[in-house]
């Protein structure tokens, strides 16, 4: 018998032990494939994709860990490193030092291109491709609404990047 979380139903349990154990092992899987592939951890492909999708490639610090759900100690950490790979740079807010915005550079849209492809053969080949149509817009139906329960100002992802306000000096 499988493992059933106390003060829950068997059918509550299996549903919250998947979505746990999908939400920790997912992301090492996609981890270890774009280290191994692409020569960068999930996180910053994220950073870069996100910085693809926002006006002009660039976003504020602030927008942009908002839109990677990111404290700023870790964000400055990866910016740090991508800027020191040249994946993006950093540049002040024109009339306020106090800004800094992140601006995908060519070489960050080079790689995050490069990465692309065998990123998405993954994600097909352990998600996508397991589940049929049904089950796909099962799962999109049941996981939009925790996502919105979780997000409900929508501060994250590339719709919020879409929609943060333009950098400082533009």
């Amino acid at each position: 018998m499988a493992y059933q979380v106390p003060r829950m139903s068997e059918l509550e349990s299996r549903a919250w032990l998947s979505l746990v154990w999908t939400a920790e092992l997912l992301p090492a899987a996609l981890d270890a494939q774009l280290q191994a592939e692409s020569g960068m951890t999930h996180f910053e492909f994220i950073v870069l994709g996100t910085l693809r999708q926002a006006k002009g490639s660039m976003l504020r610090t602030k927008d942009l860990a908002a839109a990677v759900n990111a404290t700023m100690p870790r964000l400055s950490r990866v910016v740090g490193k991508l800027a020191a790979r040249g994946l993006v740079e950093r540049l002040g807010g024109a009339g306020d030092a106090r800004v800094i915005n992140v601006h995908l550079t060519t070489a960050g849209r080079r790689a995050l291109v490069h990465a692309l492809p065998d990123h998405l053969a993954l994600v097909k080949k352990i998600v996508i491709d397991r589940l049929d149509d049904a089950q796909l817009t099962a799962l999109a139906d049941v996981l939009e609404p925790l996502v919105q329960r979780l997000d409900p100002q929508n501060r994250v992802g590339f719709a919020a990047a879409q929609h943060a306000s333009t950098p400082a000096g533009e």
